[in-house]
């Protein structure tokens, strides 16, 4: 997916397209970098999202990310996912 297409995407998860699958498969594409440069700060905050919404998968996938991110990218991961959630 291109960087176009993904941001694309986020758009459309403010849009209201906010299911805990889609928001998973986001952060997924962060992690692996499919289609994009892997950002793992986007990872977190898109699994942590997905997590919070109830998605079980998504909480093992960043559980497993956070293993190799570092303490400042942890906190801004953290402080994105939530401002994103204050606005949605």
């Amino acid at each position: 997916m291109a960087r176009s297409d993904m941001q694309t995407s986020e758009t459309t998860f403010a849009a209201g397209d906010l299911r805990p699958e889609a928001l998973c498969d986001m952060g997924l594409m962060y992690a692996t970098g499919r289609g994009c440069a892997p950002d793992l700060v986007s990872a977190h905050k898109w699994l942590n999202i997905a997590a919070i919404r109830g998605c079980d998968r998504a909480a093992e996938l960043r559980a497993d990310l956070a293993q190799s991110m570092s303490k400042a990218d942890l906190a801004t991961a953290l402080r994105e996912a939530r401002e994103w959630m204050t606005m949605h």
